[in-house]
């Protein structure tokens, strides 16, 4: 028979062990709770671009677009006024100094006249005519006079040797004579003139006619062709006038030049064109061919244009002239009026140890980097010197072979975890 009590004294131990099953349980859940606050709570590792600082030469360059022309073109000109013939060669054909005809001059036709100025050329037919009759009168009249004079003075003479007048009087009769006789000549070239006046009166008509009649063609004639032939040895660049036509002196045929002898001319802005000097190298990129292209500033222009540009601003520019080093061969597909993209060359070294322009950013008024370092970003201030578009000197502060985060995000400090992001093929 159970002793009293005996039950009563179980439950206590029993609560005792449920107790303690329960704050077991609390402390279990409780470091699972805190496991998992720990594992969200946890910062994560930041997914970066790295780049190794390396070493090697640095450019500092100037990069403008620029346009190839011939150094040295000619501008063939009708040298007289008059009608060109039709221009049959065309851009890019060979032309030789002093032998190729490049174009064909004639007189011009002359233009027809109107109705009033054909009658006043009419007019004028018998006022020539009439002019001539009264020079031709003239002339007989200083003749007669002329014949008389002479007549005189003989008299005069066979009677000063009888004694019978003084030698001043013959003296005043040959002074007569003789200007009887210059007023003789006068009158023939009032002649000759009047009749040419006639000469060219007729001829106007009479060559208005012809050019009035359609079956006359002034071609036809000897017109007297003036061929106008090559300046230099080279090709035809552009051609300024093709079909047939009249032309005044002066007026421009074709544009003649040595395609071999080509040069670059790019406009700097005027900041940028006081940092290069005659004589710094030159890359030429983006001109169509798989190389690069070298050159060498040859000159620059002491006066500056303005320009305005595609955003519609306003920019003080120079013109710099670069030559070729390059043999022609190499640039055998370039001609004139071509797009390239010149750099040009301003300071430059050799032995520099260099990091990427992506990965700097001004802390604090200084340029800094943050450096990979077991896992880590670490900040770092940096020393820099020469610097262009897409690399910069590092003076102090890196060596060569660590690795620098590119294009840092905002977020990003000191210690913090990254991993490099894996490439992509």
């Amino acid at each position: 028979m159970p002793r009293p009590g005996a039950p009563l004294q179980r439950i206590p131990a029993f609560v005792r062990r449920f107790g303690f099953l329960k704050r077991r349980s609390v402390l279990l859940g409780g470091a699972a709770v805190l496991a998992l606050l720990l594992v969200a709570l946890w910062p994560e590792s930041t997914e970066v671009d790295l780049a190794d600082v390396t070493t090697g030469g640095l450019q500092v360059t100037v990069d403008e677009e620029g346009e190839t022309r011939v150094r040295e073109r000619y501008v063939v000109s009708a040298p007289v006024a008059g009608e060109v013939d039709r221009i049959e060669l065309e851009p890019g054909d060979p032309v030789e100094a002093g032998r190729t005809v490049v174009a064909r001059l004639r007189p011009s036709a002359p233009v027809p006249l109107d109705m009033r100025v054909r009658a006043e050329a009419e007019a004028a037919i018998p006022a020539a005519e009439a002019a001539l009759a009264r020079a031709e009168a003239e002339r007989m009249r200083a003749a007669t006079l002329a014949t008389r004079a002479r007549q005189q003075f003989e008299r005069l003479r066979a009677l000063q040797d009888s004694g019978a007048i003084s030698r001043d009087a013959v003296d005043a009769q040959k002074a007569e004579t003789d200007a009887a006789h210059e007023a003789l000549r006068s009158a023939g070239y009032a002649v000759s003139q009047a009749r040419h006046e006639l000469d060219a009166a007729r001829a106007r008509l009479i060559h208005q006619d012809s050019v009035a009649d359609a079956s006359v063609r002034p071609a036809d004639a000897d017109t007297g062709e003036l061929p106008v032939r090559a300046p230099i040895n080279g090709v035809v660049l552009r051609r300024l006038r093709e079909s047939r036509g009249v032309v005044p002196a002066g007026t421009g045929l074709l544009e003649i030049g040595d395609a071999d002898r080509l040069e670059i001319v790019s406009d700097l802005l005027s900041s940028d064109a006081v940092r290069v000097s005659p004589g710094d190298a030159v890359l030429i990129e983006q001109w169509g061919g798989g190389d690069t292209l070298h050159g060498r500033v040859r000159r620059i222009e002491p006066a500056g244009f303005l320009k305005v540009s595609a955003l519609g601003v306003e920019e003080q520019r120079v013109n710099v002239i670069i030559d070729f080093e390059d043999p022609v061969e190499a640039r055998q597909a370039l001609g004139d009026a071509y797009r390239v993209e010149v750099r040009i060359v301003v300071r430059h070294e050799a032995d520099a140890v260099k990091v990427p322009v992506g990965s700097l950013f001004r802390d604090a008024g200084e340029w800094a980097v943050f450096v990979a370092e077991d896992g880590r970003a670490r900040l770092r201030r940096l020393t820099l010197g020469l610097r262009n578009s897409r690399e910069a000197e590092v003076l102090d502060g890196l060596r060569a072979g660590e690795q620098v985060v590119l294009y840092p995000a905002d977020d990003l400090h000191d210690g913090a975890r990254i991993h490099p992001r894996e490439k992509r093929d």
